[in-house]
């Protein structure tokens, strides 16, 4: 059975996202189920070099993990799960729901409404830079939307601000990324700014323009909801 590995944002501050995915997973008809005793991947604490108790959480996470199918909603979860614990020797099949979903749409199995919204996708570092994946996100978000792209994106997307531990040692940086971010997203015109990191999400929050993960905006498809309804 697939296991849905929220991660630490998705499952403590922001469950919209966590509550979207499942709502989708249910939708298609995934048997998957998620784990009570859920712990943090290792991702931060070995971005901020606290390598032996990263470790140890890696190795707690990963035989929770067992030989299952992973599926995570955080594009640093999917780093870490999926290049790092194969460092540290362990073999996790981990797909980042973005890549899941496009599955799901394209066998038929999930059908998402047509919304009349113009939306630029923020590509986390983890996932674009780090992992390689920039394809998935923009075409799930083409069966549904009108996908307007900003000057930086795919290999070459500005930073969100949030990642290696800015937003919790020098909050003033990551602001300020956050806000040269935000003004690219704006110039395209778009009604939302979407993107497929928890950690994105929070750090691209903003009063000017609607900021939502993928599987947010991809549950307004499926309950055919227009623009801020």
């Amino acid at each position: 059975m697939l296991i849905y590995f929220r991660g630490c944002l998705a499952r403590e501050k922001l469950k919209s996202i966590s509550d979207a995915t499942e709502s989708l997973l249910r939708e298609a008809g995934v048997d998957y189920r998620v784990l009570d005793d859920e712990t943090c991947c290792g991702s931060v604490l070995l971005r901020t070099g606290f390598l032996e108790e990263a470790r140890r959480q890696m190795d707690d996470t990963a035989a929770k993990l067992g030989d299952s199918e992973v599926v995570v909603s955080c594009a640093g979860c999917y780093r870490t799960i999926k290049t790092d614990y194969a460092r540290e020797g362990y073999t996790v099949r981990v797909k980042h729901i973005s890549q899941l979903l496009l599955e799901l749409i394209e066998s038929g199995r999930l059908d998402l409404n047509k919304i009349n919204i113009r939306v630029t996708y923020h590509d986390p570092c983890h996932l674009s830079r780090h992992t390689g994946e920039t394809s998935a996100p923009r075409e799930l978000i083409g069966k549904f939307a009108e996908l307007v792209e900003m000057e930086n994106h795919g290999a070459d997307s500005r930073c969100c601000g949030a990642g290696g531990g800015v937003r919790s040692a020098h909050p003033e940086i990551s602001d300020k990324v956050a806000s040269e971010r935000l003004k690219e997203a704006k110039e395209t015109g778009a009604d939302v700014l979407c993107t497929a990191c928890p950690f994105c999400r929070l750090n691209l929050e903003s009063d000017t323009v609607e900021v939502l993960d993928i599987t947010e905006l991809m549950e307004r498809a499926l309950r055919g909801r227009h623009g801020n309804e």
